[in-house]
């Protein structure tokens, strides 16, 4: 399960300390030039809430060099997806893992495919999952080519139709259709892999 959390609302439609991120979203999104950040506990965010924002920048940016104080500024309450090939193309798979505590959400394997659909599947298979249970949260990738496909509803790859990607291609068609026939308002956010490490989701065959 994952841990309970506090987010300080600096600037936003109403500041103040929110127990969701669900309810920090609603203070922040769309608002121009928004702050805020989450903590993990009320003590600390009372605290945060009180010093300003402009404190706590000056301190993350002191310790830049620190993926530990780096990691503070990801939104824990969130879904993390990636995928992995051998040999791009060759066999795939992808996941989806709760951020915090990584536990597996969902994943999927394939006899052929390439990495690039693999990350484009994930998003859309985490977008239709948290619309069905009607949850706010985000979702992280470190692909940005698989962010540009699902803008586009459009998986872009050159592998070749078979009788290999049958499998993989009926899912690419349900996943276009999905996207062309849905709304959603879920964020889809790039993971900062260099400040961050490895994005949860990996699945560590680098």
């Amino acid at each position: 399960m994952a841990k309970k959390k506090y987010y300080v609302v600096w600037k936003g439609q109403n500041p103040g300390i929110y127990d969701s991120w669900t309810a920090c979203q609603l203070q922040i999104k769309g608002y121009p030039g928004a702050a805020y950040k989450g903590y993990p506990d009320l003590a600390s965010a009372k605290l945060a809430f009180e010093h300003g924002p402009e404190t706590v920048s000056r301190k993350t940016k002191a310790t830049s060099a620190s993926p530990r104080v780096a990691q503070a500024n990801i939104i824990w309450e969130s879904l993390s997806v990636d995928a992995a090939c051998s040999g791009n193309p060759g066999p795939m798979e992808y996941q989806g893992v709760d951020t915090q505590d990584k536990t597996q959400i969902f994943h999927q394997k394939f006899e052929l495919g390439t990495n690039n659909i693999g990350e484009f599947l994930a998003i859309v298979h985490a977008l239709a999952l948290l619309k069905n249970e009607k949850s706010t949260k985000p979702i992280y990738t470190d692909s940005k080519i698989a962010q540009g496909w699902v803008k586009k509803k459009h998986c872009k790859t050159t592998l070749p139709r078979s009788a290999r990607t049958k499998k993989l291609y009926e899912l690419i068609d349900r996943a276009e259709a999905w996207l062309k026939a849905n709304t959603y308002q879920t964020d889809i956010l790039k993971w900062e892999t260099k400040s961050w490490g490895e994005i949860p989701a990996d699945f560590g065959r680098k």
